[in-house]
């Protein structure tokens, strides 16, 4: 008895279901297809998307549809930010100064670039402009940045709001701040000459069993424009055992904190293998890495935050003993 009457609500409940749907696509159609077709999209004048404090930029707020519809007003966003988050490894001794680490606001401007109306059908472009100029806390608008632990970004977002029974349309676009090249730091050389033995290399496991070598190899530079390759080279004069690899990695070192405390995190942005298999003694070898876009950036320091960066020359040898000797170095926009 209970099937047969579970069987006879489930067909009621399908009949309505169906005579509802029915009536819902004429009554809602109008309103369905222009959320299907309407689009919008944020276009910068500037290919490159690169600017820099004090300038001008301007760009066009792209809508289109197939049909005209009615929307409840556009505004346009203009932001800057530095967020910063800690290592999992400082979850249990920064619980509470975890919690503090908020966003940094570098700038943060709106416009309202239309009043509530209607689209017509077709392609409506709407010219915009704003200022890139620091309006949050810091005075200074840094260089983008993709960290793990540090971000710098900057975006224009577009918001249009729609009717009660519409999805409201956003489209968010990344710009890239570059310092000037007559206003940053730049560059002065600062070659440095270095030699490798067991008694320089630090914290090396099973030092009893480490083998006898001797390397050679000069920096160019430890202060890096950030335009140019990092370069150099390095001569294997000695080494008892095999090598299998001979590699120069670009490490990031982020700091981020408050008062309460810091927290300092080293990871690695790059590895270029400059030498494969056992290789030649007395040979040169030449170093030569170029600096990634956004995911390095010119060495900063903040009051909350920092960004510096590392490189090591990573030497594996057969006997999986690995021969690591780590190099500070400061990058400069030009």
């Amino acid at each position: 008895m209970n099937l047969l009457l579970f069987f006879f609500i489930a067909c009621i409940i399908s009949k309505l279901h169906r005579v509802f749907f029915c009536f819902l696509p004429a009554y809602f159609r109008s309103g369905l297809e222009s959320k299907m077709a309407a689009s919008v999209d944020v276009r910068l004048k500037r290919s490159s998307k690169i600017y820099h404090q004090g300038e001008v930029m301007t760009g066009l707020l792209v809508l289109s549809c197939k049909s005209d519809f009615r929307h409840e007003g556009i505004t346009l966003f203009l932001d800057g930010t530095v967020n910063l988050q800690l290592s999992s490894k400082t979850f249990g001794l920064f619980e509470a100064f975890y919690n503090s680490v908020k966003p940094i606001t570098l700038m943060s401007y709106q416009t309202d670039v239309a009043k509530p109306g209607r689209i017509p059908a077709g392609v409506v472009e709407i010219p915009f402009e704003f200022h890139v100029v620091p309006n949050g806390a810091s005075k200074k608008l840094y260089e983008t940045y993709h960290g793990v632990f540090v971000n710098v970004q900057y975006s224009v977002r577009c918001e249009m709001k729609r009717g009660m029974l519409s999805k409201d349309l956003q489209k968010s676009i990344e710009f890239i701040v570059q310092y000037r090249d007559q206003e940053a730091d730049r560059a002065v050389l600062k070659p440095l000459a270095f030699t490798v033995t067991p008694e320089s290399v630090r914290n090396m496991k099973d030092r009893d069993r480490m083998p006898n070598f001797h390397i050679k190899g000069r920096l160019d530079s430890t202060v890096c424009a950030i335009t140019q390759p990092f370069t150099g080279e390095l001569t294997i004069e000695r080494c008892d055992i095999q090598i299998k690899s001979i590699e120069v990695q670009l490490v990031r070192v982020e700091t981020c904190g408050c008062a309460e405390g810091y927290a300092k995190e080293a990871t690695e942005v790059q590895n270029i293998r400059i030498g494969e298999g056992n290789v030649m003694r007395g040979i040169s070898i030449p170093i030569h890495m170029i600096f990634p876009r956004l995911f390095s950036c010119p060495t900063l320091a903040a009051p909350n935050f920092k960004v510096e960066f590392e490189v090591n020359l990573v030497i594996l040898l057969k006997d999986d003993h690995v021969i690591t000797e780590t190099f500070p170095i400061r990058i400069t926009r030009s």
